[in-house]
């Protein structure tokens, strides 16, 4: 089954993230990825918004994942 498209994260983003810890899948479906080797190639390389562990789960604080693209609004405009 397809996964719908997102245009654009920062509109995800402004819209509202969910109030807990985001998973590789939300991020999949976030940024529109195809595999989750990118998320952690991401994190291996510090490219990417910067996850956490918790046990052998990988997550992702909301509020940090949106500075993070903003950083990369940002940097990109610049």
């Amino acid at each position: 089954m397809a996964r719908p498209k997102i245009s654009d994260p920062r509109t995800t983003l402004r819209s509202g993230l969910p109030d807990r810890y985001l998973t590789p899948e939300d991020l999949l479906e976030l940024f529109d990825l195809d595999s989750a080797e990118t998320l952690y190639t991401w994190r291996k390389t510090g490219t990417g918004p910067p996850g956490f562990r918790v046990g052998r789960h990988l997550r992702w604080d909301p509020a940090v994942v949106q500075a993070w693209v903003a950083q990369q609004s940002a940097t990109d405009a610049a």
